[in-house]
């Protein structure tokens, strides 16, 4: 199994927007082949001190596929081309952690 970790930075006040976009994907991503886990997470609200927030412009996609292969094929998915297209502009960075469970 793969988990991945994606932080997702909009530029200033767009993190909405991407998240909008995110949402209409989400189905799509779910019905390929070896995904077992793919949602967007924000910082929770009312947390204890020992938080680090990450900001109200970024969120972090939570995603846990079968293997390397079912990923990489997710990540050429017609569907991922055209949600980045949607969603280029509104993006300042990202970063992905690729996890393998211990």
């Amino acid at each position: 199994m793969i988990h991945v970790l994606a932080v997702i930075t909009a530029k200033p006040g767009m993190r909405d927007t991407i998240l909008t976009h995110f949402r209409a994907n989400v189905p799509a991503v779910k019905a390929e082949q070896g995904c077992i886990e793919y949602g967007a997470a924000i910082d929770a609200v009312n947390a204890p001190a020992s938080q680090t927030p990450w900001g109200p412009d970024t969120f972090v996609v939570i995603e846990k596929w079968e293997s390397m292969d079912a990923l990489k094929a997710h990540s050429v998915a017609p569907h991922m081309a055209a949600y980045g297209a949607k969603t280029k502009e509104f993006v300042a960075s990202r970063v992905i952690h690729l996890l393998s469970p211990t």
